[in-house]
């Protein structure tokens, strides 16, 4: 069975489950899973997790994301990207750099969301998008979501548009297009996604990410280096050493007493902690807790 993780380049075109159910066909292996979806019309990293290292991939999805997209300031449209039909066009007066940026100063740090309509949210056990698709719109509320950066780099006038391509970096669960949206509404002209590339996601980064057929030609040729080891995914995790005569109880789920350990990183009471032996390699993801006696124990609740 194949276990890891897998940084994939996707193409614009498919969906994250395209994706999916290709390494299914290419890896041979059923057990396969995404983190973060990646909508068609956007292109980038997008991790994949095989085998039991499915089973991490709720850790995984903790992690940052960050974009580069472009956007068309002066049209709007229903999904907030190129897919929608337009709602309005409005000439773009001139705008110096200054004042793109500006506007998007309000849009960065912890802010408050509305999801599109276009999107995967569930309401009443439906996705919002079944119920675009149908001509409905819901009341749909905020989501709290952090921006860390919302820099534009360049824009350019396209009469009667410009388009401007900005970088973003926020949190899970952040709409680029809605963030675009809100941006084009600050400067008073609405804006639309263009295009879309994801460029990391946690610790994945695009200059390191595989495109399929580059999986498909290594794959045939028995070479796996494309597949990362587990904990590859989950180094924002604080990393706990296991004795060597401990590794057994903890591979059957045992408690282990942070006091047989040599030394143990900063960690709270519930956090997340990756138990790895000596070579580095993931045993399990453990819960911290403290006993009566006020010492660590790590309760391990996702053993591989």
């Amino acid at each position: 069975m194949v276990t890891g993780f897998i940084n994939v380049l996707k193409p614009p075109g498919l969906t994250s489950h395209d994706v999916v159910q290709q390494l299914r066909r290419i890896l041979k292996e059923k057990k396969i899973g995404h983190a973060g979806t990646l909508d068609p019309l956007a292109a980038g990293v997008l991790p994949v997790a095989a085998g039991k290292a499915t089973r991490l991939l709720e850790y995984l999805q903790a992690g940052d994301k960050a974009y580069r997209a472009e956007f068309i300031l002066g049209l709007k449209t229903d999904t907030q990207d190129l897919d929608g039909s337009v709602l309005a066009r409005t000439p773009c007066p001139p705008f110096t750099e200054g004042e793109l940026q500006a506007a998007a100063l309000p849009l960065t740090g912890p802010i408050f969301q509305v999801p599109p309509m276009a999107s995967a949210v569930h309401y009443q056990g439906r996705r919002l998008y079944e119920l675009a698709w149908e001509g409905l719109e819901v009341e749909r509320p905020a989501r709290p979501v952090t921006v860390y950066q919302f820099q534009v780099l360049k824009a350019w006038r396209d009469p009667p548009y410009y388009r401007a391509l900005v970088d973003i970096t926020c949190s899970r669960g952040t709409y680029v297009r809605t963030l675009g949206a809100d941006w084009g509404d600050r400067l008073g002209v609405g804006a639309t996604l263009a295009f879309l590339l994801r460029t990391a996601a946690g610790t994945f980064q695009l200059t390191a990410a595989w495109t399929l057929e580059e999986i498909e030609a290594m794959a045939r040729a028995g070479n796996l280096e494309f597949i990362l080891p587990p904990a590859a995914g989950l180094q924002h995790l604080a990393a706990v050493t296991v004795p060597g005569d401990f590794i057994p109880a903890v591979r059957n789920g045992v408690v282990l007493k942070g006091e047989v350990c040599r030394s143990l990183p900063a960690v709270r009471t519930g956090d997340i902690v990756r138990l790895e032996d000596g070579a580095g390699q993931l045993l399990a993801l453990a819960r911290v807790a403290i006993n009566n006696q006020g010492a660590y124990l790590f309760k391990p609740h996702k053993v591989l």
